[in-house]
């Protein structure tokens, strides 16, 4: 099959490299890429939000021409396209050096929602970024990945705040001739079409494809004029819709991903279904082995034997499960191909012990999964206690499941500046090193002033945007002038700055710093030593508990008696993530334990030298040495543990985090302050990166299954 490519915008023929630099995400994460587009016209490539389409399409081009007559700009695009030539083969990669044997063993990587650029908004959060980060690290180390998720052509949605504070949900729509997203297309030239048979008829579902570095993403739309108008609403939206759209989604993502994959004449050697909305894919494959002659038990055992599933989520109540008239009405008559009986098919996600008329995505997982993982170790060890109940009888220690911690894309997540000190520190070869024995360690000597100015030369972009966006929403959206306030216009640069981003789940405790007013009041407003808090974060649509919480946070932010230290950002998506982690002072991530799968961007925000406050659950749990942040400790049980959080949280605040960061030398640098910064870097650069957990799904998992050298299968009995 071939590929469609986007519309390349007109430019002179000595850079016209730079939309086929552009058609690749590596960009993305390549500093010395994006400085070269912001070199063509830094105010439209803030303007465009670093998307390198928008930023050809709109430039003037006289500007372009001025490039193309540069020596320097000439002699920066050159070494790119060397580049790019050079990392177009995994030769010399970190997995064709280990496993030369294995470079033609793919690995199918399929998960709900990808989270590759701001300019592809099919992400809602943290598993999406996740599942993004894998990519690009996957790419990094040349391992074999490819993808598999769906187009929402109409995104997750468009965050809009009413002046009271209650969430509206807007549709995103997005101009796929802006983005990297290429159709792919069959022999005749012609859109690449299969079919998925669902609820009684065939829905035609196309691809798109977007290179992530060395690694093929492709995405799915039914969203097609043959389809009958309810099937292209499939691919419209991200988590949106009733019960049993979802499920049809997940329907397609599982078997009309199978099929794309063996359109495209690839044969993946393992699969990995990142959480349970992937699960269809399984039983896809134990449907084409049975189709193809394989009795369906012995169809089964391959299947688990080539097959990754990981969980996300650490509460029964997150995972999907759908009726079983639901299941029959989407699936059937499957069980006729798989030639078993229908309550056959329906038993592999039947739970033993809870919701006995449900059919449970995660279940059917781990029933066609001999790998199965959590996502932290503390996860690790509480998906071992809520799906005991697959292995009855039998301690929760000894539940096969493991734990591969999730880490974060150095090269998307770090900022330009803290790079550009680190190769002043360490070497420009520093990112080849990161794996060294000790090399972290050199964090620790770097120059103290040196650190804390790169800090708040970020901090002054984190302002200036957050300026720049009131400003915007100001001249197009709003219309009261308390937006202004509540869009943190006030805020200041020398006040101690903490950050609270992400979804806006009742059980994250957004509100868990408000529960006692007047004590915050007098953080916040102490003119020796003011503090300030910047919340950003989305609800989901239909969690009416979490957009209260949401409604009640906001509504602070305008009580005069907090002057305006209190903030909220509206639509939060992966640009404005990368100005709030690489420029707050403080990470706050205060989960209410053990309801934090893992967390990521605690860790994000540590790869710029930020550290966390922080309840130890998800990746804290294990991250947190004492000397990187601060700790709010277990709650005893039959202790109230919102109301002894937060009083953790206020004695952590007054009396050890705002006085160390107001401790000052004579040259206004907090030295106690930047040890806690250079740790936060030391550990995060050590542990936390997704280089690391690639590595370690590659060797403990991907290998394993590719070789056949998985140890003795160990499914569940009930």
């Amino acid at each position: 099959m071939t590929v469609t490519l986007t519309e390349s915008p007109a430019l002179p023929e000595r850079i016209a490299g730079l939309a086929t630099l552009a058609r690749n995400l590596s960009w993305s994460w390549n500093h010395d890429a994006r400085a070269l587009y912001r070199s063509i016209d830094p105010t439209l490539w803030r303007l465009t939000r670093h998307n390198p389409f928008a930023l050809l399409r709109r430039v003037e081009p006289a500007r372009l021409a001025e490039c193309a007559a540069d020596p320097e700009f000439l002699r920066q695009y050159d070494a790119l396209m060397e580049r790019a030539a050079r990392e177009a083969s995994n030769a010399g990669t970190w997995y064709a050096s280990t496993y030369p044997d294995l470079t033609s063993s793919t690995v199918a990587y399929f998960c709900a929602e990808f989270g590759l650029h701001n300019s592809v908004p099919i992400y809602s959060g943290g598993l999406g970024i996740l599942a993004g980060d894998q990519c690009k690290a996957a790419s990094d180390l040349g391992a074999p990945l490819v993808g598999v998720g769906l187009l929402y052509t109409r995104g997750y949605f468009d965050q809009r705040l009413r002046l009271d504070g209650w969430q509206e949900d807007a549709d995103e729509r997005f101009d796929v001739s802006l983005t990297p997203l290429e159709r792919v297309l069959g022999p005749g030239g012609a859109p690449s079409v299969i079919a998925v048979p669902t609820g009684g008829r065939a829905v035609g579902v196309g691809a798109w494809r977007v290179m992530v570095g060395r690694v093929p993403v492709y995405l799915l739309d039914t969203d097609l004029e043959q389809n009958d108008p309810a099937d292209r609403e499939l691919s419209h939206r991200l988590y949106g819709g009733a019960h049993d759209l979802r499920m049809r989604q997940e329907w397609i993502l599982g078997v009309g991903g199978v099929r794309v994959l063996r359109a495209l004449g690839l044969q993946p050697a393992t699969w990995h279904a990142n959480e349970g909305h992937a699960a269809f894919m399984l039983l896809e494959r134990v449907r084409e082995l049975v189709a193809q002659g394989t009795p369906f038990d012995e169809a089964v055992r391959r299947v688990r034997a080539t097959s990754i599933f990981t969980t996300h989520t650490p509460v029964p109540a997150g995972h999907d499960a759908f009726s079983l008239e639901q299941v029959v009405a989407c699936t059937g008559p499957i069980w006729e191909e798989m030639r078993v009986s229908r309550d056959a098919v329906l038993r592999l996600g039947h739970h033993p012990v809870r919701d006995h008329g449900q059919f449970h995505m995660p279940v059917l997982a781990m029933r066609l999964s001999q790998q199965v993982n959590g996502v932290a170790r503390r996860h690790g060890e509480e998906s071992r206690r809520m799906w005991a109940g697959l292995w009855p009888g039998r301690d929760p220690t000894r539940v096969p499941i493991g734990h591969v911690t999730n880490g974060v894309h150095l090269g998307t997540w770090m900022s330009h500046r803290m790079t550009h000190l680190l190769n002043a520190h360490l070497g420009p070869d520093w990112p080849d090193r990161v794996d060294e024995p000790g090399f972290w360690d050199s964090a620790l000597g770097l120059e103290n002033a040196a650190l804390w100015q790169t800090h708040r030369e970020l901090k002054g972009t984190l302002l200036r945007a957050i300026r720049d966006d009131a400003r915007r929403r100001w001249a197009d959206q709003w219309k009261e002038a308390l937006h202004l306030v509540g869009a943190g216009t006030l805020l200041e640069e020398r006040a101690l700055t903490i950050g609270f981003a992400r979804r806006f789940a009742t059980y994250k405790r957004a509100s868990l710093i408000f529960r006692d007013l007047d004590r915050l009041q007098r953080l916040l407003a102490n003119p020796w030593r003011p503090v300030q808090l910047v919340f950003s974060g989305k609800a989901h649509p239909a969690d009416e508990p979490g957009k209260q919480m949401l409604k009640s946070v906001y509504a602070l932010t305008r009580e005069a008696r907090f002057e305006g230290r209190i903030a909220f950002l509206e639509d939060y998506e992966m640009h404005l993530a990368h100005n709030l982690v690489q420029g707050v002072d403080l990470w706050l991530n205060v989960p209410r334990a053990p309801l934090e799968a893992s967390g990521t961007s605690g860790m994000k925000a540590a790869l710029n030298g930020v550290p966390q406050l922080g309840t130890l659950d998800g990746w804290w749990a294990e991250g947190y040495d004492g000397r990187n942040g601060w700790a709010i400790p277990a709650t005893p049980d039959g202790v109230d543990a919102d109301a002894a959080d937060a009083e953790q949280l206020y004695r952590l605040l007054e009396e050890e985090v705002v006085p160390l960061f107001y401790d000052r030398d004579a040259r206004d640098v907090p030295l106690g302050w930047v040890d806690k910064m250079k740790h936060a870097l030391r550990v995060a650069g050590r542990h936390f990166t997704a280089q690391r957990m690639v590595r370690q799904y590659v060797t403990e998992y991907y290998v394993p299954a590719i070789k056949g050298q998985l140890p003795g299968d160990d499914p569940p009995t009930a």
